[in-house]
């Protein structure tokens, strides 16, 4: 099987472990919540995206990793980990929400635009390194949490019920 190959299946495997992990586990936990509850561990989580400046630093990738891919990737990653942040800061405002929508469009393009980027410029998997595990573990989590963010977004939320007297 060529690294190539490899590499695919890794994504694709990890992409379908994700996805059956948050159906069954994350998203019958998140539901029901009210809408800064149910964003503050997925914005959580993406505020360790700042793990893309990887790509950058010579050593823990091959200094052949297109220098294209590795910046965009890198701030692109920087940035949503930024705006996942200030979402978090903001969730009991107004703006909150507003930048919620802001995280999710920035790093759901950004994860997307990665992959074409790589595929563009011929990236090898040998050329990410010890950050092999980015794209093949920690990106299709990303890719599947940033699903359940437009789905807690877009879903009508009820007021929150008052005990009855």
């Amino acid at each position: 099987m060529t690294p190539q190959m490899c590499f695919f299946l890794s994504i694709a495997f990890s992409l379908v472990a994700w996805s059956i992990v948050a159906k069954r586990y994350i998203w019958p936990r998140l539901r029901s919540r009210q809408r800064p509850d149910a964003l503050r561990p997925i914005l959580v989580l993406h505020a360790f995206r700042f793990e893309g400046l990887a790509f950058l630093v010579s050593g823990v990738v091959s200094p052949d990793l297109p220098a294209a891919f590795a910046h965009s990737a890198a701030y692109g990653d920087l940035g949503a980990a930024i705006l996942a942040l200030l979402a978090l800061a903001s969730l009991s405002s107004g703006a909150g929400v507003v930048i919620a929508w802001l995280f999710n469009l920035w790093g759901t393009f950004d994860l997307l635009r990665a992959f074409y980027e790589a595929n563009a410029g011929g990236l090898m998997p040998g050329q990410l390194g010890a950050a092999y595990f980015i794209p093949t573990i920690l990106v299709p989590l990303l890719l599947v949490t940033h699903v359940l963010v437009f789905k807690i977004l877009l879903q009508q939320r009820r007021a929150p019920e008052t005990a009855l007297r």
